[in-house]
């Protein structure tokens, strides 16, 4: 996951960060409102490493899956069924009802 992800949905990372960093606190977290350098400075407070090597930490944590908070937000799934667009037959919106089109191999 990027960045913004993360900083968009601030709160709802809140779980999986003390998941990561149990030394974490809810009240300094909400301060840092998803500020990435904020929160790099605060891991490498948290765990006695410096600045570039809590940056490695939160690259490696990044990598792990989005919240389902985050993954059921209705803008992350609008941009994913915009980029499925490329995947449908000419005439099909990605917008349009699935119920609407059957199989085309069907008999009727």
């Amino acid at each position: 996951m990027k960045w913004h992800h993360v900083q968009e949905n601030w709160p709802a990372f809140f779980d999986a960060i003390t998941d990561k960093w149990p030394e974490a606190d809810e009240s300094d977290l909400e301060e840092i409102d998803g500020d990435q350098r904020a929160f790099i400075i605060y891991v490498a407070g948290l765990t006695g490493q410096e600045p570039a090597e809590a940056r490695e930490d939160i690259r490696d944590w990044l990598t792990g899956e989005l919240p389902s908070d985050v993954v059921m937000d209705p803008r992350h799934d609008d941009h994913s069924i915009r980029l499925s667009a490329k995947f449908l037959p000419e005439g099909e919106d990605e917008l349009d009802d699935d119920a609407r089109y059957g199989d085309d191999k069907a008999d009727d």
